[in-house]
């Protein structure tokens, strides 16, 4: 009788035990370090989220850096890398983010997310472009990076936007064409004004600007004659009217 007793005993607690665990979860009813890691994890990534959402980038980074550092075999690792990438852009720190973006394509090449990875560096370059009078090299960098994207993905969610701003960069570098030109006949130096002149009508024939510069293409061609003949006799002489040897 008296084992039986302990037999139902032993039995009850064991019913006992479990309904605590099947109601509370492994989390509260027992906690292990894992349970305690997941918790952690999981605090971490609503602050970090709510510090992306209010803007405050720098914040929203530290977080998501110490995701990834912290927890490099979690799920939200990955998405942690990105997100770091996006504190970047979204504070106008558009070189420091580029790093990044390129970064991440770099470490997972095949990951879902490249198509955006890729419009997002094209897109930093095509804010950092400047005025037609200045240096066009972010210019050229965000075209490069807009066709990439067309041409690996083309039904990419992005490529009615890169359409338009591959216009907008085409147009930009012909007019940077069109101002040197303009400056070399300035200056009166018609071959260089020419070979710029010709460049930009070859080279981007469907933009506004060549429309605009087509009408001088047969003036800066007999310039440029002119200066080759009288380079030729010896008769040439620069802006300042001193003969060129």
């Amino acid at each position: 009788m008296r084992r039986v007793v302990y037999l139902v005993l032993f039995l009850l607690c064991l019913s006992g035990c479990w309904g605590f665990w099947h109601h509370k979860g492994p989390a509260e009813g027992l906690s292990t370090p894992q349970a305690r890691s997941n918790k952690e994890l999981m605090k971490l990534v609503d602050r970090a989220v709510k510090h992306f959402r209010s803007g405050r980038w720098d914040l929203a980074e530290e977080a998501f850096r110490e995701i990834r550092d912290r927890y490099p075999d979690s799920p939200y690792a990955l998405w942690a890398e990105l997100k770091m990438a996006d504190c970047k852009f979204f504070a106008k720190e558009y070189l420091e983010a580029v790093v990044l973006y390129q970064e991440f394509e770099k470490l997972h090449p095949t990951n879902e997310a490249i198509p955006y990875v890729i419009y997002q560096i094209a897109t930093c370059y095509y804010k950092r472009m400047l005025s037609p009078d200045r240096d066009q090299t972010y210019t050229k960098k965000a075209l490069e990076n807009y066709e990439r994207l067309l041409r690996n993905y083309p039904d990419s969610p992005y490529k009615l936007v890169a359409k338009k701003r591959i216009q907008k960069c085409r147009e930009r570098l012909a007019e940077h064409e069109f101002y040197v030109a303009k400056f070399y006949y300035r200056t009166k130096r018609y071959r260089a004004a020419y070979a710029r002149l010709l460049y930009l009508l070859q080279t981007y024939p469907e933009t506004k600007t060549a429309h605009r510069a087509r009408p001088l293409s047969q003036k800066y061609y007999h310039k440029a004659l002119e200066e080759t003949k009288a380079l030729a006799e010896g008769t040439l002489k620069d802006y300042w009217g001193q003969p060129v040897r």
